[in-house]
Parts: C-alpha cells; structure tokens; sequence
C-alpha cells in the first residue's frame, strides 16, 4: 500500500526543550494508526509538523505526497485536523459553524454539504443548538463534523475522545472505522490502551523518541513480558507485597484480579508459587 505519511529524522526544539528527537515514522493509506506516549511525549508536536503547521528544525518527508518543507500548503488543503481543545465558536449553532469552516475552504454546495456532514454524524436535530450549550460528546461529533466537511484523505485527531463518556467514546470509534473503510487515513493519539486496540497499527513515543511501532500483538510479542493473572479472595490486594520480588516487573490490580509482569519467567513463576506464604 501506498503511503500516506513517510515522514524521516524529525527534529523540533522549542527553547532549549528538545521536544521531537530523529522520528521517522510511515503510515499506510487507509489505515488507522494510534499514536501513544505519556504527557510532554512531543505527539501533538509530531503530528503538526507531519500536517504542515509547524516546521521541523531538522528532517524531511512527504504527506499525501506532499513534500513537508515545501508544499504545507497543499498538505493542509487535503487534511482534518481535530484539536484536543475544542476549537470552534461557542457563540454560533452548529451549522453556521459548519458553514463557516465550508467557506473557509472555499467550498461550493456549502448549504448542501452541511446538511450531509449534520446527517452523518446526528446532528440534524441539533442544528440550531448553540455549540456552547453541547455536552462534551456532541462536541467532539460537531468538531470530528467540521475536520471531515472538505472529505480530506488524512485525519489527524489529537487526543479526541479525553473526558468523554464511554457510549460516546465507542461511538466515535465506530465513526473513526466508518471512514477508514472509505479510504480516509486516520492517525489518533490517545491514552486509552483499549482505544490503541482498536487501531489497525500503533507507534509509541516518549521523551521525544519513538520508541516502538508496530500492531498490538507484535509490540506485545516484542516486550519480552510474561504475565500472570492471578484470582481469588484479595488477590487484588497483593501488588504491594509483590513489588520488588524476583521477576517481578509489575504488579497492577485489575478488578478483583491480579496481573502480575517479568521478562524472567522463570523467576516469575518461582516468585508466584510462594503467593500462598504472602
């Protein structure tokens, strides 16, 4: 498959804040590719100089075929963009804000194309609801509405789904793989693991580095952990004692149940048949 972003040795620096260090990074057409990393990670950095908003200090690439040094106007023609901040008028409706994003880009049939776009994502009953007024859900579908409006070929969605209600979040998601199946390349940073499950691929940065990329299971294969899940009465109590034990790596309650972690199975498994003297 053809690629969408192929984007090498990226480098940005803000201040003597190194926040982006060597990313190179290729995303597939038609994929969805989730992008993870702690807070201060540089993903929301990454993903603005892969779109053309920031320039890299260092390094090269193309987007959508684009060249990112020289052609981020083009780039930004052909991609949506949805911050993690809403950033649409508060003080508009939902279709006037719509309309003005259609006028932005200097689109025809706006009337036309916004009554789609509102019937698409159920927002037609809405349409004249102040944006101020939504809930954090509908929102997030008014701003995935106007990312989509000009039908671009690169989604960027920086951490969409953050204070949003589960029925809302797999809502979103089923949207997100909705598009995906029409072509729409979609790259989606976020801090939800079971969000990160349902991405086709994942890349994982921290400290500015990227650090692992590749589907679910092969960065699961590739970890070199082994884990246990350990159950029954206060099994989800024994993290502490567990803690700092041989093949012990982690030790993380979930629920009622225990998951225990090591790249030392042997160790591990030595450790966890002492549970019962603990």
């Amino acid at each position: 498959m053809a690629a969408a972003i192929d984007v090498h040795g990226l480098n940005k620096s803000f201040g003597d804040k190194h926040v982006v260090q060597d990313v190179s990074l290729t995303v597939e057409e038609g994929r969805v590719t989730g992008f993870l990393g702690p807070n201060g990670s540089g993903k929301t950095t990454t993903m603005r100089m892969v779109c053309g908003l920031l320039q890299p200090d260092s390094g090269s690439g193309t987007c959508l075929g684009y060249d990112i040094l020289t052609e981020s106007r083009q780039i930004k023609r052909h991609t949506g963009y949805m911050t993690q901040k809403f950033s649409l008028y508060e003080d508009l409706t939902i279709a006037e804000n719509l309309l003005f994003v259609a006028r932005i880009y200097g689109m025809d049939r706006r009337a036309e194309r916004v009554d789609k776009a509102l019937e698409g994502l159920g927002l037609t009953g809405r349409r004249d609801q102040l944006a101020g007024t939504l809930s954090g859900g509908w929102k997030q579908r008014l701003a995935l509405a106007a990312a989509v409006l000009h039908e671009p070929k690169l989604l960027l969605l920086d951490e969409p789904t953050a204070g949003v209600d589960p029925k809302a979040r797999r809502e979103f998601w089923d949207e997100i793989h909705r598009l995906a199946g029409e072509g729409l390349t979609v790259m989606v940073s976020t801090h939800y693991m079971d969000e990160a499950e349902r991405c086709h691929d994942i890349a994982y940065i921290a400290y500015g580095r990227l650090i692992a990329r590749g589907t679910v299971a092969e960065l699961i294969d590739q970890s070199g952990l082994t884990t246990f899940r350990g159950e029954g009465p206060g099994a989800d109590r024994l993290g502490e004692a567990l803690q700092g034990r041989p093949g012990v790596e982690m030790a993380a309650p979930f629920g009622a149940a225990m998951h225990v972690s090591g790249s030392d199975r042997a160790a591990l498994e030595a450790t966890l048949r002492t549970c019962s003297s603990i």
